[in-house]
């Protein structure tokens, strides 16, 4: 048993144990992240982000969903894009982020508020096939980082996310991996989004790479313009700026908000 210093992180209601630092392995990685992050004998999060100085103007991240899973995840960019700043382990408000997404910039906007280029997206299926039970009429396909089906829906509020997402999440016509699952209501100018998450296999308050799927989905159906302003389920907005390129999208910013809850030690 050790003393493991860590931070708790919240991105709009998505939640992470932040580790900096130990040299620590991939094998160590995951099993940290299922342990730290079960709810109810530890932390509890969503994911652990590993994130250590890589120079004066970079930092390394890497993601682990709660189930020990590795991942690209926007929202968990974006709060340790906040911590590496607000820590000072970087020093100036613009930054580079390496992840698994790619070496990604980070703006530091305000307090709390970051925004953050995201993956390229090569190809959207809009109107992917399969065979679909209701109340799903009609799916959007696309990897922002990691793979999103965003499913517009009438009643958004009365959905069960967690039931119609687990089976969209297995569904065959996205592979053998599966994939995120974004409910997306389009109203008063705004997209309103609910998402069940690949790795937490459960609904989380935000998701960045959901958001920013729904944002790339919408934009190409010319239901929404860029910039496009969307609401998470914990009720925070996010904003998502975009440029069409054939069949996806280039030139992907979003901003959001990402802060420090608690920071403590923990054995392990």
């Amino acid at each position: 048993m050790q003393k493991i210093k860590f931070w708790k992180m919240s991105g709009a209601g998505n939640d992470f144990v932040l580790l900096s630092g130990g040299g620590r392995k991939t094998a160590a990685l995951k099993r940290l992240a299922v342990k730290l992050c079960a709810r109810k004998t530890a932390v509890g999060a969503d994911g652990l982000l590993y994130v250590n100085k890589d120079g004066e103007t970079s930092v390394t991240l890497r993601y682990f969903n709660s189930d020990g899973s590795e991942a690209f995840c926007g929202n968990g960019s974006r709060c340790a894009a906040w911590w590496a700043y607000s820590t000072g382990l970087v020093k100036s408000g613009k930054f580079l982020l390496k992840t698994s997404g790619g070496e990604l910039a980070a703006d530091i906007k305000a307090a709390e508020s970051v925004r953050m280029r995201m993956p390229d997206v090569e190809d959207v299926s809009l109107g992917h096939g399969g065979a679909w039970s209701k109340p799903v009429r009609s799916v959007h396909f696309l990897d922002t980082g990691v793979p999103h089906a965003v499913v517009p829906v009438y009643d958004l509020e009365k959905l069960d996310v967690g039931g119609v997402g687990r089976l969209l999440r297995f569904h065959k016509a996205f592979g053998t991996q599966g994939t995120n699952v974004d409910f997306v209501r389009v109203g008063g100018g705004k997209v309103y989004v609910r998402t069940y998450e690949r790795g937490v296999e459960g609904e989380t308050l935000a998701c960045g790479t959901g958001i920013t799927a729904s944002a790339v989905a919408l934009a190409l159906t010319g239901e929404v313009k860029s910039p496009v302003t969307l609401v998470a389920r914990s009720g925070d907005t996010f904003r998502v700026w975009l440029k069409p390129s054939g069949a996806g999208a280039k030139e992907i910013y979003i901003q959001g908000p990402a802060k420090i809850v608690f920071e403590g030690e923990i054995l392990c």
